[in-house]
């Protein structure tokens, strides 16, 4: 039924004419994911709630908490970015500064049985042991970056490394060994299993491996992602997985690429958490145990160096961009979500539910048993780097501030949700919000709204409107283009409202119709400009001028020129013109004239539905006249809210007249001096020509030099005339095309 109503609602918002009622409806999770969540989760099937609990434990103030683990007695240790610094912080928030790093970041941290604390840092990776408060170097196996750290049950520690890719496997200070060599990049995940095996994961190729003893690994999943980023072991010999990294054309190593723009001790602006170095997915033909890095999975961007830190991102639409992954104690595979916007960071299994972490302003999503995921927690922050569960609840890690969250299990008691911004595309008349939901007794929801012209909210926008409790209630806000409305949920003794559906009605302002051009031409002229308009103009195309409605005329000449049009031989002009609707209302048009001396517009055609008009040429005496054409949206709105624009034509100057020719004649010498006068009363006489006994015509001279009058006299010598009877024709050209003749016999 919500799918329904939800189909209903956007036909309404398509469809409806620009003066009926639209509704603006969200009824989704695909709709309520875009607005902002504070203390509210979203479940998928649509319904907003009030979210579990999430306090601040702790503040770093580092640019990034790359690393948790916990210690004794409730502690969590924290490794942040971009300061190499190392907190300790226990149930109560209470925190301590452990250890500052000669190295800018600690990727990795690790504590052991005994409660000893091991640290990864970057670059120049070295491993630290820290205890009592002292830190001393455990282990440096020569590489730039130390990614992960696991410790096996006999105490020995396992380093996953960069840039190349091998494993270590340490069992005292500075004794260690290279443990398993992946052929790729980075080891960017390492995690040991209920049976004690050692489980990796990698970039580039997004290899999941379990090494089983030295130089000895299985390949357990090829994902079509580059980046393993987190491995959880379950109980029953499975495990959760979750790989990114598939939406970026070309990325640097995130952390990689902050430390190798830095020094040690230095602060870097941004936060970059994904270790991605490669491409966009491509699946391989075949796989290796130890697949070379260079084999990345991608379409065809090249492999990037991980010290590459200014590469653009070029971000591929449609690509998948994360997976979780569940896989089975058989060594099956089953993908349980993927995003084409998100990328996902850190798994946290959570009784029959799983816990995962993104980067779509740090949430933390739950996936149920029937792979339905919650947005459980929108944190605000850039990601939501770690996650770690504790009897008192799940804690996540974040970026930007680097703050610590404890979620609880129990709602919290006050949250909101803020919608999209709506566009109305015009100014609105508000009518009624209405809402859809629960609200036990003893809770609260309440909505409230604000209307601006501004695309984003911002000063200038109204206030949020008293709060309105009843599920129908009349929009208070100002009309205005740009509506926005906000859900503030109060829960009481564990019980929480929800909402399932939010519906704004609304009345657009009718937008009126926009006349774009308008053409006057002989028949003979229009369906030769359809001709030129189909392929290559002739030099005996007709001439004709368009206007605009930016007042443009269709020629490249300043000014807007009056139109000339000559008597057409079939005796009809043809008007046509272009209009638009904003609001895809059905239009009318009323078409009229006026002479050039009139005063009033004479009506052609009214509620004219088609877009040219022809008239009867003789209709029209020699004169300059403008035509008017009016578009009104009146068939598709009350009278009260239709609109009309209109445009009037250049001015069109109709000749159906020839001009009218003299001519003077004498003998000069062996030659003949002509002299002829044209004279039109409407257009311009352009130009006259000569032909002597039915000869070719050849033009005669303007005796001012330039034809621009609507008299004009012209010249010509014709020299070396044999005696005898000649006869000589005149022929003269007013602008419209109309000639005149005079003919004179020669003796």
């Amino acid at each position: 039924m919500k799918q329904l109503r939800q189909i209903a609602g956007l036909v309404l918002c398509v469809a409806a004419p620009a003066a009926t009622t639209t509704y603006w409806e969200l009824n989704s999770y695909a709709d309520f994911v875009k607005g902002r969540l504070e203390g509210t989760s979203l479940a998928r099937d649509g319904r907003l709630r009030l979210a579990p609990k999430a306090e601040t434990l702790f503040t770093a103030e580092q640019p990034v908490i790359w690393s948790m683990a916990r210690g004794l007695r409730g502690t969590v240790y924290l490794a942040t970015g971009h300061l190499g610094q190392v907190y300790r912080v226990d149930g109560a928030g209470k925190s301590e500064l452990v250890w500052t790093a000669p190295e800018p970041e600690v990727f990795a941290i690790a504590v052991d049985g005994k409660g000893v604390l091991y640290a990864g840092t970057s670059p120049d990776g070295k491993v630290y042991r820290i205890e009592a408060g002292k830190a001393v170097e455990y282990f440096a196996p020569q590489t730039r970056y130390i990614w992960s750290l696991a410790i096996a049950a006999d105490g020995s520690l396992y380093v996953g490394t960069g840039d190349g890719g091998k494993i270590f496997r340490v069992t005292a200070a500075g004794t260690g060994e290279v443990w398993y060599e992946s052929g790729q990049s980075h080891v960017t995940a390492l995690a040991l299993d209920g049976q004690g095996r050692l489980l990796a994961g990698t970039e580039p190729n997004g290899i999941l491996y379990r090494v089983t003893g030295k130089e000895k690994a299985f390949v357990l999943y090829d994902a079509s992602l580059p980046e393993i980023r987190a491995i959880v072991p379950t109980a029953d010999g499975g495990m959760y997985v979750a790989a990114l990294g598939g939406a970026f054309g070309t990325k640097p190593a995130g952390a990689a690429g902050a430390v190798s723009a830095i020094g040690a001790g230095a602060v870097v602006a941004t936060t970059p958490t994904s270790i991605t170095v490669e491409a966009a997915q491509q699946a391989q033909a075949g796989i290796e145990i130890k697949p070379q890095a260079q084999q990345a999975k991608t379409a065809s961007t090249p492999a990037v160096s991980s010290s590459i830190v200014s590469t653009p991102i070029v971000d591929l639409t449609g690509v998948e961009k994360a997976a979780l992954y569940r896989i089975q104690a058989d060594n099956m595979v089953e993908t349980l979500w993927s995003s084409k916007e998100e990328n996902i960071y850190d798994i946290a299994p959570s009784g029959q539910s799983v816990l995962f972490s993104t980067d779509g302003q740090g949430r933390v999503y739950r996936l149920e048993a029937d792979r339905k995921a919650t947005l459980l927690v929108e944190t605000r922050e850039g990601e939501a780097t770690r996650l770690l569960p504790t009897p008192e609840g799940v804690l996540a890690a974040t970026s930007h501030a680097g703050k610590l969250l404890r979620i609880g299990t129990a709602p919290a008691d006050a949250g909101s949700f803020e919608s999209p911004v709506h566009d109305a595309s015009s100014t609105a008349r508000w009518g009624r919000i209405r809402f859809v939901g629960d609200v036990p007794q003893g809770t609260k929801l309440v909505l409230r709204t604000r209307s601006g012209n501004a695309a984003k909210p911002d000063a200038t926008w109204s206030e949020w409107s008293e709060p309105m409790a009843a599920s129908d209630t009349v929009i208070a806000s100002p009309n205005a283009r740009y509506i926005q409305w906000k859900a503030e949920f109060t829960g009481a003794g564990g019980r929480t409202p929800e909402l399932d559906q939010v519906t704004i009605a609304y009345l657009p302002q009718n937008t009126a119709p926009v006349v774009k051009s308008v053409t006057v031409a002989s028949q003979a002229a229009a369906a030769a400009v359809a001709k030129a308009a189909s392929g290559p103009a002739s030099p005996n195309s007709v001439y004709t001028v368009t206007v605009s409605d930016s007042g443009d005329a269709g020629t490249s000449a300043a000014g807007t020129p009056s139109q000339t049009v000559s008597r057409p031989q079939s005796g009809q002009l043809v008007i046509t013109w272009q209009a638009e609707d904003a609001d895809g209302d059905r239009l009318a048009y009323a078409i009229a004239f006026r002479g050039e001396e009139e005063r009033e517009w004479k009506t052609l055609k009214t509620n004219w539905t088609e877009l040219a008009l022809t008239l009867e040429g003789d209709a029209f005496a020699d004169g300059r006249y403008r035509f008017r054409v009016v578009a009104s949206d009146a068939v598709s709105n009350p009278a009260a809210q239709a609109r009309e624009g209109e445009m009037v034509s250049a001015p069109v100057l109709i000749d159906n007249t020839p001009p009218l020719v003299k001519t003077v004649t004498r003998r000069s010498g062996a030659g003949i001096e002509i002299e002829a006068t044209a004279e039109d009363g409407a257009s311009v006489v352009k130009r006259a020509e000569y032909s002597l006994d039915a000869g070719p015509f050849f033009p005669l001279s303007v005796e001012d030099g330039v034809a621009d009058s609507l008299v004009e006299r012209f010249r010509a010598r014709l020299e070396n005339v044999a005696a005898g009877e000649h006869l000589l024709v005149i022929r003269g050209f007013d602008s419209a095309g109309n000639s005149g003749v005079a003919k004179v016999v020669l003796r």
